[in-house]
C-alpha cells in the first residue's frame, strides 16, 4: 500500500531476497515522477535466474547506465545486485533521483550516482561503453509534446496538425537512438523494456523506433515466460540489444 507524505507517495517494491526498495513518487509533475509498469517488469527481470552464474549475479562489479531513469527504480535494483550504476535524466528529476538513492543506499552493494542527461547531447560525462545500458518505457513521448502540438493545432488546419504531430513524435525518437549509439560499445548489452500501446499514434512511433534501431543494432526479444513469474504481461516486452559488428 502506497504511503502518502507531503507531495510524495511511496511505492514499496519487494525483492526476492532482502528488504524492499522504497521508491518515492511525486503526486504532480512530469511522466518521470512515477513508477511505470515497464520499469517494474525490467527491475524484477534483473532478479531472475537468467542473470546468475554459480550464485553470482552477472551485474556484480559491472558498469551500468540507465537512460530516462525517472524515479531510478531500475538503476537502484541494478546497484543492489552489485553493479556500479549511473542513473540519468533531465535536471528537473535530479532531486527525486537523489532522494530515492539516499533512501535506499543501505541496500546498495555496488554503487549508484545520478547525472543530468538530455538525449542527443554529449555523453562524455558518463562511463564510456558501459557493460549494460538500461532503458524502461522511453519510446513513447506523446504527452511531452503537448505544448508544441497545442501551438500547431491553434495556428493550423486539422490536417497540418495531424501531420506535424506525428512528425514531432518521430523526431523525439532520434535523440534517444543517438544517445544509445554514442554510449554503447561492441560488448555493451542494452536491456530495453516497453509497454505496447495501441492508442493514437503510438503504433506508428513503435514501428519507426524499430526501423531506426535495426540499422545499427541486433535485437532479441525475451519470451514472456522468462520474465519474473509475477511481474509480467503480454503487452510488456523486454529486448536484449547489441551493436552490430560492421566488417
Amino acid at each position: 500500500m502506497a504511503e502518502v507524505e507531503a507531495d510524495y507517495f511511496v511505492r514499496a517494491v519487494e525483492r526476492r531476497a532482502g528488504a524492499e526498495l522504497r521508491i518515492n513518487q511525486r503526486s504532480a509533475g512530469d511522466v518521470g515522477c512515477v513508477v511505470w509498469d515497464a520499469a517494474l517488469v525490467l527491475a524484477k527481470y534483473l532478479e531472475t535466474s537468467a542473470f546468475y552464474r554459480a550464485n553470482l549475479h552477472s551485474f556484480t562489479g559491472k558498469s551500468v547506465v540507465e537512460l530516462g531513469s525517472g524515479t531510478g527504480l531500475v538503476g537502484l535494483m541494478a546497484s543492489v545486485l552489485g553493479a556500479h550504476v549511473t542513473v540519468t535524466d533531465l535536471e528537473e528529476l535530479q532531486d527525486l533521483l537523489n532522494t530515492n538513492i539516499n533512501d535506499n543506499k543501505h541496500l546498495v552493494t555496488g554503487s549508484i550516482q545520478a547525472k543530468v542527461l538530455k538525449w542527443g547531447e554529449s555523453v562524455k560525462h558518463l562511463p564510456p561503453e558501459p557493460d549494460y545500458i538500461l532503458v524502461a518505457d522511453c519510446i513513447y513521448y506523446e504527452q511531452l509534446l503537448k505544448v508544441q502540438i497545442y501551438c500547431i493545432k491553434k495556428s493550423g488546419s486539422d490536417s497540418i496538425y495531424r501531420e506535424r504531430k506525428v512528425g514531432l513524435m518521430f523526431q523525439s525518437l532520434e535523440p534517444l537512438l543517438w544517445t544509445m549509439k554514442e554510449l554503447a560499445g561492441t560488448n555493451s548489452c542494452i536491456l530495453c523494456c516497453y509497454e505496447e500501446r495501441t492508442m493514437g499514434n503510438n503504433p506508428k512511433i513503435e514501428i519507426r523506433f524499430f526501423e531506426l534501431l535495426q540499422s545499427d543494432f541486433e535485437i532479441e526479444e525475451i519470451p514472456v515466460d522468462r520474465h519474473d513469474e509475477e511481474y509480467r504481461s503480454e503487452d510488456i516486452h523486454i529486448l536484449h540489444i547489441k551493436r552490430k559488428r560492421h566488417h
